[in-house]
C-alpha cells in the first residue's frame, strides 16, 4: 500500500498532468464506490502515442481527501488483437 500523498507525490501528479498534451482526452466509463475507496474505469486517448490507454485507477478518501491512489493502465487492444472479440472499453472498438 502506498503511503498518503506528500506534497512532493503532489507536485509530481501536478507535473504530470502540466506536461500531458493539449489534445489529451479523457472518458470515464464505470464507476465504483464502496466505504472510502473509489475506482474508475477509463480510457486516455491522444496521449502522444500510437494506442489509446485503458486504465483503472482505485483511490482511498478519508474525511473527503484523498490519500491513496494505485493504478493500471494497459494499452488499449484493436478488434485483431483482443481475445475475446469484445473492446476493452465501451460498445465498440476505437476505430
Amino acid at each position: 500500500m502506498r503511503p498518503g500523498l506528500t506534497s512532493h507525490r503532489l507536485q509530481r501528479l501536478f507535473n504530470l498532468i502540466k506536461a500531458a498534451p493539449p489534445s489529451l482526452k479523457y472518458e470515464p466509463g464505470v464507476i465504483l464506490a464502496e466505504d472510502d475507496y473509489v475506482i474508475v474505469h477509463g480510457r486516455f486517448s491522444n496521449i502522444g502515442l500510437p494506442v489509446n490507454w485503458i486504465a483503472a485507477d482505485v483511490v482511498r478518501l478519508k474525511d473527503g481527501i484523498l490519500v491513496e491512489h494505485w493504478d493500471v493502465i494497459q494499452d488499449e487492444a484493436t478488434e485483431q488483437q483482443s481475445k475475446s472479440g469484445h473492446p476493452m472499453f465501451g460498445d465498440s472498438f476505437t476505430k
